[in-house]
């Protein structure tokens, strides 16, 4: 990364933070609170992403992603709901690919390395942002998508992860949507068995680490009333 890029990755940064200023980002419509499962998105199936998710299947069939990806894409279907200034195709296909480079890398690395120690800084975390922008510049101009929708889709997906500060809105509505699937009982389900905790621990986690990462409001309270029902129903104030 050059000196340039590092300059104007920044100066975007700082322009969202002075759009948005109050954190975390006051939603502008309606927040939907509602177990997820009740309202699968227009993006699922017989949706107008249809072709997208087709495009890409095999590249959801390593680490969960065929379980991840279509709840992240519900969730950031509500979140543009919330905040309608967000340009929502950008926002549903940026998260529908975000991690599809799981895909391409080495999968005996994903959970030795993507997920143990500081994880957040692991190189196979960039090697599967790179290969996620990857995987949408050659599936996205296809479907009739142009070159300038396919740069800013990349521009999401690289740094999804590694990346400490958001872009955009719409950056920041996929980066929430990424972690509000693990607040549903399913990805505690999977992702507790990631990091190798079990759920009571994980949820402590979540509620401790990834509740305060999340940038706008309408996440907070989908996350806090996903969390309440996951310890609810998994009973994890006694089993643990």
């Amino acid at each position: 990364m050059t000196e340039n890029t590092l300059e104007i990755d920044a100066a975007r940064a700082d322009a969202f933070a002075a759009a948005y200023p109050v954190r975390p980002v006051p939603a502008e419509g309606p927040v939907d609170t509602r177990p997820i499962c009740e309202t699968p998105g227009t993006a699922g199936p017989g949706g107008r992403l249809d072709p997208l998710w087709k495009a890409v299947v095999r590249y959801t069939r390593t680490r969960g992603n065929d379980i991840h990806l279509p709840i992240s894409v519900a969730y950031a279907e509500r979140l543009c709901h919330a905040y309608p200034a967000a340009d929502r195709e950008l926002v549903l296909v940026a998260t529908l690919l975000h991690d599809t480079g799981w895909a391409r890398v080495d999968e005996s690395r994903i959970l030795s390395e993507g997920f143990t120690g500081d994880w957040r800084k692991a190189q196979i975390r960039y090697e599967h942002e790179h290969q996620g922008c990857l995987v949408a510049r050659e599936v996205l101009p296809g479907l009739g998508y142009s070159d300038e929708f396919v740069g800013r889709v990349t521009a999401i997906i690289e740094g999804h992860d590694t990346r400490h500060v958001a872009y955009s809105l719409e950056d920041a509505l996929m980066r929430d949507a990424d972690r509000l699937w693990r607040f549903d009982r399913a990805g505690i389900a999977l992702a507790s068995s990631w990091f190798k905790m079990d759920p009571s621990t994980y949820a402590d986690r979540l509620a401790a680490e990834i509740v305060p990462e999340l940038i706008t409001a309408a996440a907070v309270e989908m996350a806090t009333a996903d969390l309440a029902r996951s310890n609810a129903l998994l009973q994890t104030g006694v089993l643990r």
